[in-house]
């Protein structure tokens, strides 16, 4: 791929022309010139857009994309081609497929499919066989074949000898193993959070304290273990506090938060909406400003949009009776920078692949072009119109957002909305 984009503002902490406004020559998919109006002697195509930016490729680290198996919800085609039209060139793909991500096999299947493609899709293999959270999966044959981390999606570990084991099979081969915060017995069939809003509706209450009591454990057992611990999709200020206090130990945690938690809480769901049936539980306002101040120092180390497509037969039922989850890939840059300044939001955006075991690409001359384009100005509503899931559970339709995506170049390939 040949092409010059002009007037792009790069946003990039390893690039020396970060903050400044550039030319970019890309000559077969690399970067062969950076520079204030560059000449085109060779005629390539011209890029043009209105405000344009370009960071490095943003990833997520939380996605579920439904092939095998869920292949109604969404198909890795058009979840690829969803990733591309929101600004990601990786995302870490959950294994609650059908069959469930737990071989070496499904493995290689889910990473061909994104051949070719400017977004790298990489597996989350499944913590125990058919994520039952009775017998481990087999780690070590997955990571070889391109697992990037093992997490049974949703399903808290119950059995702590089982996580126990697992954090010390996996630091043999560098594994990152994955623990949902939850504890079943404390949160038992709570459908939101458990406060002032839950019981004006009637609805049973998922209390805060399940997940507390989960990441206190789990951090316990990862102090004794060693290894590589990631706690996905924390909610409460005291889930923060206790990751905090783990990071001054020196252990090796990291942990994430997705967008509508940091967002919406409780009060929201006034009119029994299941689009905001969503796990872990929307929080209280105290628990939104605790998960902020967590992303600003660091203590969080990445925000995911958990993207979870799920059928509308699924949705459009009882409170008590609907799925969790929402999709989130089309909204995730705008409901972020609409909370946090542009520097940190694409640290948020770019940074965490490493944990994941992916490189940084760095947009500099000679180098490779894997990036995202995108204007961080515009303020918009967001609409079905803004969807390209095949699914349209949207927490954030009719949401105020801040920046959106153009698309990606990576791979030596380009995709625009």
């Amino acid at each position: 791929m040949n092409i010059l984009i002009k007037s792009a503002t790069i946003l990039d902490p390893e690039s020396d022309f970060n903050t400044t406004t550039q030319d970019i020559l890309v000559e077969n998919g690399r970067i062969s010139n950076i520079g204030s109006q560059l000449d085109n002697p060779k005629h390539y195509e011209e890029l043009t857009l209105d405000n344009l930016h370009i960071s490095q490729g943003w990833f997520d680290s939380s996605v579920a994309f439904g092939e095998p198996g869920f292949e109604e919800r969404e198909t890795l085609e058009n979840g690829i081609k969803t990733a591309a039209y929101s600004g990601f060139t990786s995302v870490a793909v959950n294994p609650n497929t059908n069959p469930v991500v737990d071989s070496s096999t499904i493995v290689s299947f889910i990473k061909t499919k994104s051949i070719g493609t400017p977004v790298q899709v990489l597996p989350i293999g499944a913590l125990t066989k058919n994520g039952n959270g009775e017998d481990l999966a087999e780690l070590f044959d997955m990571k070889n074949a391109g697992a990037v981390a093992f997490y049974d999606y949703k399903k808290p570990i119950t059995n702590p000898n089982l996580l126990k084991i697992a954090l010390q099979y996996a630091a043999n081969f560098e594994g990152l193993v994955c623990s949902y915060p939850q504890e079943n017995k404390i949160s038992g069939r709570g459908v939101m959070h458990e406060y002032i809003t839950s019981t004006s509706l009637g609805l049973k209450g998922n209390p805060a304290l399940a997940e507390e009591l989960q990441v206190a454990r789990d951090l316990f057992l990862l102090e004794y273990t060693g290894g590589k611990l990631h706690i996905p999709t924390i909610s409460t200020a005291k889930s923060v506090t206790l990751i905090r206090e783990a990071k001054a130990k020196g252990l090796d945690v990291s942990c994430s938060v997705t967008t509508h938690n940091l967002h919406y809480q409780d009060e929201d769901l006034t009119d029994f909406d299941t689009r905001f049936k969503v796990q872990p539980p929307l929080r209280t306002q105290a628990d939104i400003d605790a998960l902020l101040d967590g992303l600003k120092d660091g203590t969080i180390d990445m925000v995911t949009c958990d993207h979870n497509p799920i059928d509308i037969e699924l949705k459009k039922i009882e409170f008590d009776h609907a799925a969790y989850g929402t999709i989130g890939l089309e909204s995730a840059f705008g409901a972020l920078h609409a909370l946090l300044p542009l520097d940190l939001t694409i640290a948020l955006l770019t940074a965490p692949k490493q944990r994941f075991g992916l490189a940084s690409t760095p947009i500099k001359i000679g180098a490779p072009l894997n990036a995202t384009l995108f204007n961080p100005d515009t303020t918009y509503a967001f609409s079905k119109a803004d969807i390209h899931s095949k699914s349209h559970n949207a927490i954030f339709e009719g949401a105020t957002l801040k920046g959106h995506a153009y698309g990606v170049i990576a791979n030596n390939t380009m995709v625009l909305k």
